[in-house]
């Protein structure tokens, strides 16, 4: 992460349980807005693996270097050399939990679903740069380099030919008195064709589930595609922060928004004048 790093004096209490970066008084709370590790998640890593992590601040002559197990730092910090930011290793993952370990043995089942996950995030996040290869493999499964369009980022990861169908959408919903929320994105038109929904959806800049809006989208293609064809979506929602419950999952995979029900009605029907508009030309294959 080329971040602004970690500071030296920090790094006793960074793997330590509750340790959290995101507050400064008790009213951020209702406000968070920064993602990153959960409190839990750095000190869980340590307690399951070997973690080491390097980082440097900005203005520092050189990083440092430490590693940590059960929460607690093994040694002193060292000093070493670093790039900006913070790199946070991994290694010898459920070393202590046997059981566990040997159901990763098998990785066929997990890859995917890493590969999917950081698809997301590189066509959410177009100015930052992700790659995942598997071990041993020659090549990656998903590089996406730095860019300023949109549509450069999906193309990188899933393809000319998804680009080639995709239109944009915009909704607003900035007069409503109590409630402000913007919806931008792409979606697919009549002439895509899929077996799977792909849905990206982000809620202030956080990888989410919404079954009820994924449900009203499908419902809105079905009348328009063929009975076996899917859609592509990508949608990037933003609402005050005051307006979303991200704690209503323990992974923070699915949020609870104020006014659902209205928000997901107005993009139902953005979408459904979108296809209409869009309907001029189709292209059906026969076999």
């Amino acid at each position: 992460d080329d971040g602004h790093g970690i500071r030296c004096e920090d790094l006793p209490i960074l793997c330590e349980r509750h340790t959290t970066s995101k507050l400064s008084a008790y009213e951020d709370l209702q406000t968070i807005k920064s993602m990153g590790f959960r409190g839990e998640a750095l000190a869980s890593m340590t307690y399951v693996g070997h973690v080491t992590v390097t980082t440097i601040t900005e203005g520092q002559l050189h990083g440092y270097r430490v590693s940590y197990r059960d929460g607690v730092m093994e040694n002193d910090p060292k000093p070493c050399a670093a790039v900006k930011g913070t790199q946070v290793m991994v290694e010898n993952l459920f070393y202590n939990m046997v059981a566990r370990r040997k159901t990763l043995e098998n990785s066929n089942d997990d890859y995917p679903k890493i590969v999917d996950f950081i698809s997301r995030f590189a066509v959410h996040h177009i100015n930052v740069n992700f790659s995942c290869r598997k071990h041993g493999a020659n090549r990656a499964d998903v590089h996406s380099g730095s860019t300023s369009s949109r549509l450069d980022a999906i193309r990188n990861v899933y393809g000319a030919s998804v680009v080639r169908d995709l239109m944009e959408i915009q909704v607003s919903d900035e007069n409503a008195v109590d409630e402000i929320f913007k919806m931008d994105g792409f979606i697919s038109n009549a002439n895509y064709v899929a077996k799977k929904t792909t849905m990206i959806l982000f809620i202030n800049d956080r990888l989410v589930d919404c079954t009820s809006l994924k449900r009203a989208t499908e419902f809105v293609y079905s009348a328009i595609l063929p009975q076996a064809s899917k859609p592509f979506i990508y949608m990037s929602i933003n609402l005050p922060p005051e307006h979303v419950d991200v704690n209503i999952h323990p992974t923070k995979k699915e949020v609870s928004l104020l006014n659902q029900e209205r928000i997901i009605e107005k993009i139902k029907d953005a979408i459904e004048e979108k296809l209409m508009n869009c309907n001029n030309t189709r292209i059906f294959q026969t076999q």
